[in-house]
């Protein structure tokens, strides 16, 4: 039986992949992303399976508006994947704006705290799964990345604390690890100024050996993982190839 999903950032990258692999087991999918092009497309490929709202979720107020959107698109509403996010501003404290940090705190933390606050009565209903997309930076400290970092062990503990309090939602924290997409792209241009030289240089390495993951491989295990997340996984953090993550590769 087909299900209803949301996905956020998912006009390209990993966000995409997820999509197209629900979409690929019959599943109904709700995009948001800030491009509506891309989004616009995936419609015209799957005009049943597939509808979209163009949003910047740094705008709070939007989140009731894509959880409505999505319950009458498809009656009702299965899971969530938050994958958007921004890595900017890629500057070390000393040399920070704070007004920089408070956006990528609306970005990476706020406006997911506001769509789960939003689904988690749809979520009741159907006994849904919520997973947050978290990073490796969640966990360990890397120059000019705390804005980042923060904002995503920020998430790991939201996703605890939503176990806890709402039992009969799983909730699931992925770290995806290094994916060949656009923000890779950014910590390769961006991060010379304010990451240790070594550091820097591993990214750019790793990228020109051909070693960054292809977004199919962490997409598959999280559109996995929202379609049938089991309890015992629920408010923990895992990278995506975790031995726990066997079942969903």
């Amino acid at each position: 039986m087909s299900k209803a999903f949301i996905v956020t950032g998912a006009s390209r990258g990993l966000g995409l992949a997820i999509a197209e692999n629900l979409l690929k087991a019959s599943h109904n999918v709700f995009l948001v992303a800030r491009s509506e092009t891309d989004l616009q497309k995936m419609k015209e490929s799957h005009p049943q399976a597939v509808d979209y709202m163009a949003a910047d979720l740094s705008d709070l107020s939007v989140a009731p508006k894509i959880i409505g959107a999505a319950q009458r698109a498809f009656g009702k509403i299965d899971g969530v994947v938050i994958n958007h996010g921004t890595l900017t501003p890629l500057t070390r404290i000393a040399d920070t704006n704070i007004e920089e940090w408070r956006q990528a705190y609306d970005i990476n933390v706020l406006s997911a705290v506001a769509l789960v606050k939003e689904v988690i009565p749809e979520l009741r209903k159907s006994k849904g799964r919520v997973v947050f997309v978290s990073s490796g930076a969640a966990t360990g400290a890397y120059a000019a990345w705390a804005a980042y970092g923060t904002g995503k062990a920020a998430i790991n503990h939201v996703c605890a604390h939503l176990a806890v309090e709402e039992p009969d939602i799983v909730a699931v924290a992925v770290s995806p690890g290094k994916v060949d997409t656009a923000m890779q792209q950014q910590i390769r241009e961006l991060g010379g100024s304010g990451m240790e030289p070594g550091q820097h240089a591993s990214f750019i390495n790793e990228h020109k050996q051909g070693k960054l993951l292809k977004p199919e491989q962490p997409g598959t295990v999280i559109a996995k993982l929202v379609n049938n997340a089991s309890k015992e996984l629920s408010g923990k953090h895992y990278r995506w190839n975790a031995t726990e993550m066997s079942p969903f590769q």
